[in-house]
């Protein structure tokens, strides 16, 4: 196996015997100078074929402890579920469960979908979400609201529908979301003055964001809580974000007739404001 490409110290892209590209899991294997062969096959400790391009650098930012949880808990999930899921899944599962323990250490409360919810429409996935809470709280010493599952839950869904089972209703939804995501990440660049990558994660982060909030508009299900506090204090944290949402608003109440709770825009405030961080502003 020839490492190709340094992520960091443990995780670097490979090319192996049959001249395929993944990603190489191993204590030091970013280290050494690239390109170079590894010979002791026995430091690879995980290798994750076909992920897409675009995912790749977050590896650098999801700790490994985290990326080893969920690629246990997506084994899991395929033995319990049986249907096949996107490759992707391990690195886009890291990145939601390493937000979600980032969350509950600074004591940010974000209202998830209620899991009984949940459980109604896709109660397999529901029972994973769950079994994945309490692992969280016990491997990395966090509590985190029951209804973290749901959203666990939901990328086990999402996963699922990316490979070959899409559904009607996202057919019919997938004009008006492309228009609307189009629309929302133009205000966005312009008022924050970035021009955002359509290829990049944080584009991928945000649309899918933005899919579960239409979901919501259409279901009637805004996300409320008592988040008042919190949503004033991240708009005089970050002024500026806060005012792009609420062009974003102004944006969603003539397109769509409504208007955007407190809790859905102190949301769009932690999305936005991670695309800046990742962008360097």
């Amino acid at each position: 196996m020839q490492v190709i490409n340094k992520l960091n110290n443990n995780f670097a892209i490979c090319i192996d015997g049959e001249g395929k590209e993944l990603i190489a899991v191993g204590k030091g294997i970013g280290f050494p100078k690239t390109p170079y062969e590894v010979e002791d096959l026995n430091l690879i400790t995980r290798t994750f074929y076909d992920i897409d391009p675009k995912y790749i650098e977050l590896f650098k930012d999801i700790p490994e402890k985290v990326v080893h949880f969920t690629a246990k808990l997506v084994e899991i999930a395929k033995n319990e579920l049986g249907y096949e899921m996107n490759p992707n899944l391990v690195v886009t599962m890291s990145d939601h469960i390493h937000f979600s323990i980032q969350r509950a250490q600074k004591n940010i409360d974000v209202q998830m979908p209620l899991i009984y919810e949940v459980e109604q429409t896709f109660p397999a996935e529901a029972r994973i979400g769950k079994y994945a809470v309490k692992q969280i709280e016990r491997r990395f010493n966090v509590w985190l609201d029951p209804n973290e599952a749901s959203g666990i839950a939901m990328n086990f869904v999402n996963a699922r529908y990316d490979t070959r089972l899409k559904t009607d209703v996202a057919d019919q939804l997938k004009k008006q979301y492309q228009e609307i995501l189009e629309d929302t990440i133009s205000i966005v660049e312009d008022e924050i003055g970035i021009v955002i990558d359509r290829d990049s994660f944080n584009f991928a982060r945000y649309s899918s964001h933005l899919m579960y909030l239409l979901d919501r508009i259409a279901g009637n299900k805004m996300l409320y809580s008592d988040n008042g506090i919190m949503y004033q204090s991240m708009k005089e944290e970050f002024p500026g974000i806060a005012a792009c949402v609420e062009l974003l608003e102004r944006y969603f109440k003539r397109k769509c007739g409504i208007i955007l709770s407190k809790e859905e825009k102190l949301y769009l405030i932690l999305h936005i404001n991670r695309i800046c961080t990742r962008e360097g502003l």
